[in-house]
């Protein structure tokens, strides 16, 4: 078995390591080393205490020998950077969702990895927990009939953001400036879903808000989206809203029935049909990280596939791009 060394790369914040454990929690995989661009002495102190290399140098680590594969979970907007970094050293990256802070550098980290040969995977957890089988399989099922129509539903004031019980936010903590960011630290995990369960979105527009004085840009946004089957769906955030308006819903119309669910919260499944209603809880994980992570070093291990790749996580950037108006 090929014994899996992780070398991470942190955000700066003395809780980042806890939050990795789970690489330890698979059999031939463990964290052998972690990097952070600033020298925050509580977690360089934490790393240490647990037999892990530190450095502040993030090139150095990538190029060390002891390790063989890369886990990005620092700032968005670096991801590209080290993702190409590291696969231009023959490291396999394992990359925190969303996979880049844009399109265009999803469509560069892909281009060096077909280049280099190098996989690149996404870290959407919930594409394999088991809720997200069981409404699967309710729609492959046609429990619902023919889907007709797809509607998201998110509100929660960023202060409660750290708090959802399905949702682990880099280095266990949401700090963020504006709407924009809460939008895609949490849209990408979504689109995401959606697009596992309906294929690919191939048109997307948006209407946006602009409220500095409480979250910055964009503190709610209205979007509506096209996927290549024909469906139809619509979307609304809003992180300004008071607790009272809290909401993390997906519901999903069919002709002979309607399926909500939860991505955040650890709510039952709710499957209305003409015979009745029924709640499904299927068991999650204690860390729901632990079921794709496995999946990612089993198939570094050549056992495996993974399909929560660059390529696969790139839409989900292209929708988000769309909605804001990017391109």
């Amino acid at each position: 078995m090929k014994y899996i060394k992780w070398g991470i790369i942190c955000d700066d914040n003395e809780q980042t390591l806890d939050a990795y454990g789970v690489f330890g929690q698979v059999e031939g995989s463990d964290i052998v080393a972690a990097a952070c661009r600033t020298d925050n002495p509580a977690l360089r102190e934490a790393v240490r205490s647990n037999d892990i290399e530190w450095c502040t140098d993030i090139q150095e680590m990538i190029e060390s020998e002891t390790v063989n594969a890369i886990y990005i979970g620092s700032t968005t907007s670096t991801h590209a950077t080290y993702a190409i970094m590291a696969m231009k050293a023959g490291k396999p990256t394992y990359i925190a969702a969303p996979l880049a802070s844009n399109y265009a550098d999803c469509a560069r980290i892909n281009r060096v990895s077909g280049e280099t040969g190098v996989p690149c995977y996404a870290a959407y957890f919930h594409r394999n927990l088991p809720y997200l089988d069981e409404i699967r399989r309710i729609i492959t099922q046609g429990l619902i009939g023919n889907i007709v129509n797809v509607r998201l539903a998110f509100s929660c004031p960023v202060a409660g953001l750290a708090s959802l019980p399905l949702y682990i936010p880099k280095g266990n903590r949401i700090e963020f400036d504006n709407g924009e960011e809460c939008f895609y630290e949490l849209a990408s995990h979504q689109f995401d879903i959606l697009q596992v369960l309906f294929d690919v979105i191939i048109e997307a527009d948006g209407i946006c808000s602009d409220d500095p004085s409480k979250s910055g840009e964009y503190p709610t946004i209205n979007a509506c989206f096209k996927f290549e089957n024909g469906l139809t769906g619509s979307a609304s955030w809003c992180f300004t809203g008071h607790v009272s308006g809290k909401e993390d819903k997906v519901r999903i119309i069919g002709d002979k029935g309607k399926l909500t669910f939860s991505v955040f919260h650890d709510s039952p499944i709710e499957l209305i049909t003409v015979a009745g209603t029924e709640f499904i809880s299927p068991h999650h994980p204690s860390d729901i990280r632990l079921p794709l992570t496995k999946n990612v070093i089993e198939d570094l291990q050549g056992f495996n596939v993974c399909v929560s790749t660059g390529i696969s996580a790139t839409p989900d950037n292209w929708v988000l791009d769309r909605i804001l108006a990017k391109f």
